[in-house]
């Protein structure tokens, strides 16, 4: 009997990475891609199939899927978009083009990989997509607007799919975590560096004593902090039960906001998120 198949972005480290390893030890092939061919010949030194997708290139795209049904037989049983960055800056700095970018990654790149896994879904009659957003897609904490702003598009673009998608059996799921152990913060500093001149900003004070040091100096765990396999267990459940979840909360900022963005007024909320 052939093994369900699954393909996983952004696999070089953090969630992606202990998705690809748990699910393949639990029988599943396994197609765990990233960004740099450096990171594939480290997955598949630890016994991985990983081969280069990036999400701004559609040529990329358009080979790890081919590559994955070559592999099948033509058939792909789920997917898994997970590869993403932040660049931090209040709003009033970020460039356009800085979101235009983001947007490329964090959500154009997860519309085009869906796009391209659906007709061998549809043909097969079954699927399973599973979308990481974030607590970050249904409330927003400063300094992080470009990413927020991926993140609710996504939520956005999923719930309406799966709504589009309602008697067939493909489903569509959000993973929603909160703070995870990944190098989300380190990767996020060429993008700042690249696009925010903090120094010239109106509100350069408001950088140098609630951004900066916080951004180039690691402070260990965050509070509530749960380490990547913490998702790896909501994607399993995601995956294998025959009635999944449309979303999958993980940690305890995340129930807490959920909670917190339906009994109070906006006004509150803010207030709340403001303090982060």
């Amino acid at each position: 009997m052939q093994p369900k198949s699954i393909l996983i972005t952004g696999c070089s480290s953090g969630i992606g990475y202990d998705a690809a390893h748990a699910l393949k030890s639990r029988g599943w092939q396994v197609f765990a891609t990233c960004r740099k061919e450096a990171d594939c010949v480290r997955l598949r030194e630890e016994g991985l199939d990983s081969f280069v997708l990036d999400y701004t290139k559609p040529d990329t795209i358009d080979a790890a899927v081919q590559t994955c049904l070559d592999r099948t037989g033509g058939t792909l049983d789920a997917l898994f978009n997970n590869g993403a960055y932040g660049t931090p800056g209040l709003v009033q700095d970020l460039p356009t083009d800085a979101l235009r970018e983001i947007f490329e990654t964090n959500f154009f790149g997860y519309h085009t990989l869906t796009r391209a896994v659906l007709p061998a879904m549809q043909s097969q009659g079954h699927g399973r997509i599973i979308n990481c957003s974030s607590v970050l897609g249904f409330v927003t904490l400063p300094w992080r607007g470009a990413y927020n702003s991926t993140k609710f598009a996504l939520e956005g673009l999923t719930d309406t799919m799966r709504v589009e998608m309602r008697g067939t059996d493909i489903k569509l799921i959000l993973l929603e975590p909160g703070p995870i152990t990944s190098k989300i913060r380190e990767n996020s500093i060429p993008h700042f560096e690249k696009w925010i001149d903090w120094k010239s900003s109106q509100r350069a004070a408001d950088y140098e004593n609630r951004l900066i040091k916080r951004l180039y100096e690691s402070s260990g765990p965050d509070t509530f902090e749960l380490p990547a396999s913490a998702c790896s267990k909501k994607i399993i459940h995601a995956l294998e039960h025959p009635n999944p979840k449309p979303r999958y909360y993980v940690t305890k900022p995340t129930y807490m906001m959920g909670f917190l963005r339906r009994i109070l007024p906006t006004r509150a909320l803010d207030w709340v998120l403001s303090k982060a």
